[in-house]
């Protein structure tokens, strides 16, 4: 049965009841019979339940309804510090492969102070622009040249059969800054006003610097070995400013760290661990401490030092961070003080702080 097209074109369900009248007036008109509309009734109410089981699609949204997704926050992505060109780059200072370093020229129609960084990385690891972030772009800013070391590793000296091989990393250090002096005139440096920085034992390294007796030789043929070794300042972070094992065990009894720095280790076989290994080796290794411990070299004619540290010192106690506790801050400070040394120690909390950070304290030196 064919319907008129004036019903074909109504939709089924809810909307056919809706016009009831209108069939109404068309049965009464002729337009169906009795049969066509029973059939029509039909047909509709299996529509109806059809209709019933399946999904009702929403209405469509409004503009003003729709609201727009909540923002995803992206953690921003530590970016490395990438330090401008250096004016002088992997310049050699000696003949190993790691003897080499880089400067940066500040601006000057004079002599300027420069800052002699050495990064850290226990003597094993990192390289010229671990930790420089802090300082070269302010150090440049202030008219303060720049120099970053590179040199042996641990490993590296050991292979090189030097004794001990904490002598390695330490001599290169002495090595680049006689090197650096040689420089003064062709880099515009003032010799007279380099002070030492760097992190942990960069750190060491720097107050090594500081302390021990200018390493000048006169006499030698080389001038740059006739150049000078001592600083004017060092401003360092989370030294260890002694390498004995009794006073670091005594200082902060968890410590773990330094028996590489003279070639001891563990012994597996009999569960003895490597500090255990260099407090048991440390009356054979005693003129190797007294040489390389900057806490042993601490003497009257020193130069002022800035030790900071991100920790709180607590004698006797152990520390989260044992290797760069500020109990070694705490215990040099005592040592410089009780030489008449300048000694500024810095940590979390302390008040009458003079310079905040390490930059400060070698502006306030270098620049005066």
């Amino acid at each position: 049965m064919r319907l008129p097209i004036s019903i074909q074109k109504h939709s089924f369900g809810a909307s056919f009841f809706g016009r009831a009248p209108f069939l109404a007036l068309v049965f009464s008109r002729g337009m169906l019979t009795p049969q066509a509309l029973v059939s029509l009734l039909l047909l509709f109410s299996a529509s109806l339940a059809f209709a019933a089981d399946a999904p009702l699609s929403p209405a469509p949204a409004k503009a003003t309804d729709i609201k727009p997704a909540p923002a995803v926050e992206v953690p921003a992505k530590k970016l490395e510090y990438i330090p401008p060109t250096p004016t002088e780059a992997d310049v050699a200072y000696g003949t190993h492969s790691k003897q080499v370093l880089h400067f940066w020229k500040a601006e000057s129609d004079k002599p300027t102070p420069l800052i002699f960084f050495i990064h850290g990385g226990g003597w094993m690891g990192g390289n010229r622009t671990s930790g420089l972030s802090s300082i070269l772009p302010s150090a440049l800013k202030n008219g303060i040249s720049v120099v970053s070391v590179e040199y042996r590793f641990i490993p590296e000296a050991t292979a090189d059969k030097v004794e001990p091989p904490v002598k390695g990393p330490m001599m290169d250090a002495a090595r680049a800054l006689q090197f650096v002096r040689s420089k003064a005139k062709e880099w515009n440096i003032d010799k007279t006003r380099i002070g030492a920085s760097g992190g942990s034992a960069g750190a060491c390294t720097s107050l090594w610097l500081a302390f021990h007796d200018d390493l000048a030789d006169a006499k030698n043929p080389d001038p740059i070995a006739r150049e000078s070794t001592r600083l004017l300042c060092a401003a360092v972070s989370g030294p260890q400013t002694s390498l004995d094992p009794n006073q670091m065990r005594e200082w902060t009894p968890n410590s773990v760290y330094g028996a590489h720095a003279f070639g001891i280790k563990g012994d597996a076989a009999t569960k003895q661990s490597t500090f255990d290994a260099f407090v048991a080796a440390r009356e054979k290794i005693l003129p190797w401490i007294a040489e390389y411990s900057p806490y042993a070299l601490v003497s009257s004619d020193d130069p002022a030092v800035g030790l900071y540290f991100n920790n709180l010192p607590a004698i006797g106690q152990p520390a989260k961070d044992p290797t760069h506790s500020a109990n070694f801050g705490l215990k040099l400070k005592e040592q410089c003080d009780a030489h008449k040394v300048s000694c500024e120690l810095v940590y979390p909390g302390l008040e009458g702080v003079q310079h905040a950070t390490t930059f400060d304290f070698l502006l306030a030196h270098l620049k005066r």
